[in-house]
């Protein structure tokens, strides 16, 4: 059911890849509720061609960019306020992506090179962006900006690698550019850690299937899916959260604030009675 909350309203999202991409639904859901927007990922993701599927569904533009690259970042900006006819109202950044996951590298044994792309990829491309923005005077008063974070940014989780780094460094620039925007634009930023999510990118984590199991029976209400936290972006792209900024949003089925769940004790238990109990290959993860 649309409740027309974006009725009026232009944006941006960067990141949709194919349909398992939670920007893919955000768009989806975007426009449902009556938005206009541009689309924007990689020239090499363009190349998988599902993206023009999308901006046919929605009646976007697709504008190719490097997030990484300030150039190709304030073009998207220039284009897209030229197709929606003015400033955006909300802007969506679901970038992420690490080598040393890709490669195997753990956390004890990383390659600097592969870190220094994973932080500008996943969290520094979201400073260009804002930063550009501001310059340009891009997003409209009141507007909102959305980062997609993780809870392994707060906790250790075993895996995610220098991807926890990334997500950190993200959460603080969302507070840092939160005030500048609020205090100068009324313009709102804020982060949501969402549950583990099986993405094409997220299905590269190391034990995500574990991962996913576990945090679902560690959750009083489940694990959210992709659709889910496309409907909570919308809320923070609508008027209804005006006042909500600098936040980092858990929207995890409550898994951040549990210690330990019934359900995860019974199969903790139930792994004393079993055969299982050999010992693995140390590991420096």
């Amino acid at each position: 059911m649309a409740y027309n909350l974006l009725k009026g309203k232009k944006g941006i999202i960067f990141g949709a890849l194919d349909s398992k991409s939670i920007a893919w639904k955000v768009a989806e859901k975007a426009y449902e509720e009556g938005a206009i927007f541009t689309l924007s990922n990689t020239p090499t993701a363009l190349r998988f061609g599902e993206l023009d599927e999308l901006a046919k569904k929605t009646n976007a533009t697709v504008i190719p960019a490097d997030a990484t690259s300030v150039e190709d970042l304030k073009n998207v900006f220039e284009q897209s306020m030229k197709v929606l006819g003015g400033k955006v109202d909300f802007v969506l950044h679901s970038i992420g992506m690490s080598l040393n996951v890709r490669k195997k590298r753990v956390y004890s044994d990383l390659d600097y090179n592969f870190l220094n792309k994973t932080l500008d990829i996943s969290a520094i491309s979201f400073h260009k962006m804002l930063q550009l923005a501001f310059k340009m005077d891009a997003i409209n008063e009141w507007g909102s900006v959305v980062g997609l974070s993780y809870v392994a940014a707060q906790r250790t989780h075993y895996g995610y690698n220098d991807m926890a780094d990334a997500k950190a460094l993200l959460e603080s620039i969302a507070r840092s550019f939160g005030y500048i925007y609020g205090r100068e634009r009324k313009i709102r930023i804020n982060t949501i850690s969402q549950s583990p999510t099986m993405t094409t990118a997220g299905s590269g984590v190391k034990g995500i299937d574990g991962l996913m199991d576990f945090t679902n029976r560690m959750s009083p209400l489940g694990n959210a899916n992709a659709e889910e936290c496309a409907e909570y972006c919308i809320t923070l792209f609508s008027d209804l959260t005006r006042k909500v900024t600098m936040q980092n949003l858990f929207h995890d089925g409550g898994f951040s604030s549990m210690g330990m769940s019934w359900k995860a004790m019974e199969m903790y238990n139930k792994s004393f009675n079993c055969d299982c109990n050999q010992e693995k290959d140390n590991v420096m993860d």
